[in-house]
Formats: structure tokens, C-alpha cells, sequence
């Protein structure tokens, strides 16, 4: 009987442990949902210090304890913000059991400050949420806004270091120390042969949207004509005024941008953003589409263009059909084609377009003349051919060249050039 009863306990606490054991093995328990790791371009995104010196092509990985719910990995719940103007940056986003991998749409821009945001709505396979998390990094560089398609920073070389638009022809050029030590060298132009020449330069204005911007250092130091009094700066030019150019005055008190614009039925027309000193606007007594003229006496004008490094950006908005000059990142003058005659074709205009014909200009892009030496406009006029040494050459230096197809904001072109200069 006692051997029975012995047998019937270890029958029973055998049976209590195999349930015990099922129990254990079938517990439902949720995972919370915890990040492991995170970088951006392989550099430790998850601790105190936000990395800086970030490739502008940067991916960022998270990885978590647990599996991610796919479903939930999306931009309401992942945000990529630019701090200086607090835009939302475009994301791919994927998922591969517990790691994500967030891919920004275009590259960053450089010099900027990013934070990345993973909010609670982020969920794992048991529907644990994430704690709100956010960090921060920098991309590497001095600050340019995304969207370049070319920059030459001529560091011993005319090569576009953004798109493809490298040099195809450069006579007598030097690279030398630029405007400070971060910038590196600048292209150095005699005033009398020197010049840069990039091909298919149509497809760098021909945009509804676009910006330039350019460091600049005139040199007068005998820089005369063939009379021996002081030359003009032929800076750059597409083809002249078929296309884009910008010159400096023999007497540095003022500049200009000759631009070409295509209107709505598909012809071009000119136009110049032309900045002399003591400029005039609409409500200044000036031409009822100037909508603001910054009023520089004429030395103020002089040391500006004169031999000292100046930052140049000129922008326009097709949609809004305005274009903008600024100087050193404050905005200089603007015009508005909605203020043009009722009647004018240029109430139509959607953006620039290059209108060269050969022979008389081509399609290439100078830096440090008005065309490139291909073309035969002015050939024959000694302050306009590119042959007379004596001509409107430009000269001193040039540094960071960049073109957007895109409408920079007063903002933007400020911060670019602070961070520059």
C-alpha cells in the first residue's frame, strides 16, 4: 500500500511539472521594444555626443531587441528636419526584422544640422511602442543647402565636384590660397588670357527655378584697357547675354547679371539685373518692376567690387517670377516681372533658357570671360575679344562656383554665406 501511494505522488509531481513546464514554455508575455544601436554613415548615432563631419549621402540604421511591425515604420512615425529652416527631409525607409534602414529621397546639405525623430507610434511584432527618441547630427562641410547639381571649389582643379560638368578647355589659370584657410585655393584668373571653359551649359540654366552663387576677388592692379585706363571684368558668362553673364564695372560702382528667360510660348527675352551705386527701386523714383534697390553710396560700391572677396548669389522663382541679387548674404536688389506693363511679354516668363546660336556664341560656360573662346560675338572689338589681352578679361580670383535648380531663401543664402566667409 505504501508503495502504491509513493507511486501516485511521483505520478502526480511528475504531471505538476510537465504543466508547469507547457505554462512556462506558451508565455505570452510582450516585448518591449528597445533600440540597440544606431548610425548615420557608420558613425554612433545613440550616445550624448551628436557626430558630426556626416557625408551628405549618409544612411541611418536602427536596430531594435525585436522585430519591427513593418507597417508602422513610416514618415508619421520616422521624421528626418533640417534645424534651419525645420523642413521635413524626404525618406526611403525599409525594414528587415529588427533593423530599419532610413535613406534620405536626395542628399543632405551640407554643413547642416539634422535631428531624426522616432516617435511612440513605432511599434515591434507584439505591438510594444518605442519611447519618443530623437538625435542629432551635422553634415560635413560649410553649409550649402541639398539640391547642387554643380561646385567647383577649384581645389587644383576645374572639376565640378557635385555633377559632371567638368572643364573642357582652361588657358593660363593658377590655384592659390582663396579667402581662408577652410576654403582652401581659388582659381586665379591673369586679366589677360586666363579663362575656364564648361561645356553644355544649357543644361545649367534651362530651369524654371534657379540659383548661382560664387566667391569673387577682382584684382585692379594694372588692369587697364588698350588706352591704359581701367578695364572691366568680363567675371563669367553663357554665351553673354544669349545666356547668363556677370561683369564688373571699369570704375567698380556697379555690376551687373545679363540673363536670358524663356517666356510662355517657348521664345526668350532679356534682362538685366543690373546694381549700380545709389540704386533706385518703385518707390524710389526707379522702374515700376524694380520692387527693392539697397541705396550704396558709390564708395560703399567700390569697396564691395574692389579688391576684396565678395559673396554673389543671384536667384529666381519661376512660379513667383522673381529674381534676387545679394551681396555678402544681404539682399541688394529684386525685380518682379508681375510689375512689368500689362502688355509685356515678360509677364509670361516661366524660368531662364539659354538662346545662343553658333557661331556667334556657344554652348559653353567661361569663368574669367563673357563667353567661351569659341564663340565670334565682339571678336573684333578690342574691349570684347577674347584675342586682345587688353579686353574686359577678368581679373583675380574665383572660389566655389554652384548652381542650384532651385529658389534659394534669404535665409539659406545668408547662412551660406556666414558659414563661408
Amino acid at each position: 500500500m505504501k508503495t502504491k501511494n509513493t507511486t501516485l505522488i511521483i505520478v502526480s509531481a511528475i504531471l505538476l511539472m510537465a504543466v508547469m513546464f507547457q505554462s512556462c514554455g506558451t508565455d505570452s508575455t510582450p516585448q518591449d521594444l528597445n533600440i540597440e544601436s544606431m548610425t548615420v554613415g557608420g558613425m554612433d548615432l545613440n550616445t550624448a555626443t551628436s557626430p558630426v563631419n556626416v557625408p551628405a549621402d549618409a544612411v541611418i540604421l536602427v536596430t531594435f531587441n525585436s522585430n519591427v511591425k513593418a507597417s508602422t515604420a513610416n514618415s508619421a512615425n520616422i521624421t528626418l528636419v533640417q534645424d534651419y529652416d525645420n523642413q521635413d527631409i524626404p525618406l526611403a525607409i525599409t525594414v528587415n526584422g529588427a533593423t530599419i534602414t532610413i535613406q534620405p529621397e536626395e542628399e543632405l546639405g551640407s554643413g547642416a544640422l539634422y535631428q531624426l525623430t522616432l516617435s511612440s507610434g513605432l511599434l515591434n511584432e507584439d505591438d510594444q511602442p518605442l519611447a519618443n527618441t530623437s538625435r542629432t547630427f551635422k553634415t560635413a562641410g560649410t553649409f550649402s543647402p541639398a539640391g547642387m547639381i554643380a561646385h567647383w571649389t577649384f581645389e587644383n582643379s576645374a572639376d565640378d565636384v557635385v555633377g559632371n560638368y567638368n572643364a573642357s578647355g582652361e588657358v593660363d589659370v593658377t590655384y592659390t590660397a582663396s579667402r581662408n584657410a577652410e576654403a582652401g585655393q581659388a582659381a586665379t584668373f591673369n586679366g589677360n588670357t586666363s579663362i575656364i571653359e564648361i561645356p553644355n551649359g544649357d543644361e545649367l540654366i534651362n530651369t524654371s527655378d534657379f540659383t548661382l552663387s560664387f566667391w569673387m576677388k577682382t584684382n585692379s592692379a594694372g588692369h587697364v584697357n588698350e588706352n591704359g585706363d581701367p578695364a572691366g571684368h568680363f567675371v563669367i558668362g553663357l554665351g553673354a547675354f544669349h545666356g547668363i553673364q556677370y561683369e564688373v564695372s571699369a570704375n567698380y560702382e556697379s555690376a551687373k547679371f545679363a540673363i536670358q528667360f524663356e517666356t510662355a510660348d517657348g521664345t526668350a527675352v532679356g534682362e538685366d539685373m543690373w546694381f549700380p551705386a545709389e540704386a533706385t527701386d518703385a518707390n524710389s523714383g526707379g522702374w515700376q518692376g524694380w520692387d527693392y534697390a539697397r541705396s550704396l553710396t558709390p564708395q560703399q560700391m567700390v569697396n564691395l567690387l574692389k579688391d576684396n572677396w565678395l559673396h554673389v548669389t543671384l536667384s529666381f522663382n519661376g512660379d513667383q517670377k522673381k529674381a534676387r541679387l545679394y551681396y555678402n548674404g544681404d539682399l541688394m536688389k529684386s525685380f518682379d516681372f508681375n510689375l512689368w506693363p500689362a502688355d509685356a511679354i515678360q509677364r509670361t516668363v516661366i524660368g531662364l533658357k539659354y538662346n545662343g546660336q553658333s557661331p556667334e556664341v556657344e554652348n559653353e560656360l567661361a569663368f574669367g570671360f563673357i563667353q567661351s573662346r569659341a564663340g565670334n560675338l565682339w571678336s573684333n572689338e578690342p574691349w570684347g575679344g577674347y584675342d586682345f589681352p587688353t579686353s574686359n578679361h577678368f581679373k583675380g580670383q574665383l572660389d566655389d562656383i554652384k548652381v542650384f535648380h532651385k529658389t534659394l531663401t534669404d535665409g539659406e543664402v545668408k547662412l551660406m554665406y556666414e558659414s563661408e566667409n
